[in-house]
């Protein structure tokens, strides 16, 4: 068992403002060393804003990120070396094989070819591809190309592997082997994982810490059963309801999706 450190990720008082409005409204929390965090709120909660802003893709507007040691704003390149991502959107190279993109990954990020091929061939092993490991990424299925894009993410011997909503679009059966693998990959490298997820189930089952946020702000974290415990529920879906209420957020979400837009092209 890998025994946890100190805290891997520490963020204090984020914010992120489009123009007027604040995505992101003075968030507190840390993560610890090799624990799995998942990160739940409603559409348009701020989930995806604050991943983006850990993964040095988004300037906060205000307050403090330490990833692994690095401040993401001004230590770019040694934060993105210390972790790997996973978006909600595919980002394979469909024309090339499974063991091509794992090589331009390695490639990318200097890594010795005799440990490139050693991650490569392992990695594939630890999430069944290796059989297809020659296959253009175009033949597989989506459950498939997941699992790749996870393993990918892992190639460089990152300490935190950011997961944003992974089993979008899956079936029950692919998400279950999908977190087989990840918790497999928690255990065995000690890895850190940051998750954010609309699926409860997937939360309770898999994460030690929770934090809900909700309109940019957290409003509870701890682990699935501390968070019944201060709702009064039996369970985790029960407790994010009672903590963000059961109105559908659809048309919040679109809104704040075309606030950002708008203010992203007026920058440009």
């Amino acid at each position: 068992m890998i025994q946890r450190q100190e805290a891997i990720i520490e963020v204090n008082n984020l914010t992120k403002q489009f123009g007027e409005f604040t995505a992101v409204d003075d968030i507190s929390f840390k993560v610890k060393s090799g624990e799995i965090f998942a990160f739940l709120g409603p559409n348009g909660a701020g989930k995806t804003t604050t991943i983006r802003m850990l993964t040095t893709l988004s300037r906060p507007t205000k307050g403090k990120i330490v990833l692994n040691g690095f401040d993401p704003v001004h230590e770019q390149d040694h934060a993105r070396r210390s972790f790997g991502i996973v978006f909600q959107e595919p980002s394979l190279d469909d024309e090339l094989t499974a063991c091509e993109n794992m090589l331009f990954h390695g490639i990318l990020y200097n890594m010795p070819k005799n440990l490139r091929n050693e991650r490569i061939e392992m990695l594939l092993k630890l999430v069944e591809l290796w059989d297809r490991r020659n296959d253009q990424v175009k033949k597989y299925s989506g459950g498939m190309k997941r699992r790749l894009e996870i393993a990918r993410g892992l190639l460089h011997l990152p300490k935190i592997l950011f997961l944003d909503e992974p089993s979008l679009g899956l079936d029950p059966q692919t998400r279950n082997l999908l977190w087989e693998h990840i918790r497999d990959l928690n255990k065995r490298e000690g890895i850190t994982v940051f998750l954010t997820t609309h699926i409860m189930e997937e939360a309770e089952r898999v994460a030690d810490t929770v934090a809900v946020i909700d309109y940019g702000q957290i409003v509870d974290q701890g682990s699935p059963r501390e968070l019944e415990e201060h709702t009064d529920t039996n369970s985790l879906e029960e407790a994010f309801l009672a903590m963000t209420g059961k109105t559908i957020r659809e048309e919040k979400a679109e809104s704040h999706i075309q606030m950002v837009s708008a203010y992203m092209r007026r920058k440009k």
